[in-house]
C-alpha cells in the first residue's frame, strides 16, 4: 500500500496534467466521484450526513483490523469527487495515520480556486468529520 504522502503526490501529479484548465480539472474531479463504489441506501441515514456541507454528503465509517474505511456518496458530482479524493488518501489507514497526516495536496492542486468558498467550507467539514471518526476509533 502506498503511503499517505505517495497518494497525495499522485493526486498532485494527476491534476498537474490540467494546469491552467479549470474546466478540465472539474471534469476530472467529477469523474473521480463517478468511480466511487455505490453506497448502500441503509448507510444514507441522517446519522451519516456531513454537517456544514451545502450539498448532501453521506460518510459511513468502519473499523476493521485496526484500519478505518469510508463509504461515501453525495447528491452532486463535484462534491462526490471531493470526498473521493479524501477516501483515496485515508481509506485503509489506522486512526493515528489519519489524525497525524497533513493534507498538502489541497493547496498544491489549487482546490480553493477550483471549488469556491461554499464548497471549500463543505470540504473542510468532510475532513473534520473523517478525522472525528478516526479519533472516535482511536479511543475505542
Amino acid at each position: 500500500m502506498k503511503s499517505i504522502n505517495e497518494v497525495q503526490d499522485e493526486i498532485i501529479d494527476n491534476f498537474s496534467l490540467f494546469e491552467g484548465d479549470m474546466e478540465s480539472k472539474l471534469f476530472y474531479l467529477m469523474d473521480l466521484g463517478k468511480k466511487l463504489p455505490a453506497m448502500p441506501e441503509a448507510h444514507k441515514g441522517d446519522d451519516y450526513l456531513v454537517k456544514g456541507c451545502q450539498s448532501k454528503v453521506w460518510l459511513f465509517p468502519t473499523l476493521e483490523l485496526g484500519q478505518v474505511n469510508f463509504e461515501a456518496d453525495s447528491n452532486t458530482e463535484i462534491t462526490k469527487g471531493l470526498i473521493s479524493l479524501l477516501i483515496s488518501v485515508w481509506n485503509g489507514r489506522t486512526p493515528e495515520e489519519i489524525l497525524n497526516s497533513e493534507l498538502y495536496f489541497i493547496e498544491k492542486i489549487g482546490m480553493g480556486s477550483m471549488i469556491g468558498s461554499q464548497r471549500s467550507n463543505g470540504f473542510a467539514s468532510m475532513i473534520r468529520q473523517m478525522k472525528m471518526y478516526a479519533l472516535a476509533y482511536q479511543q475505542k
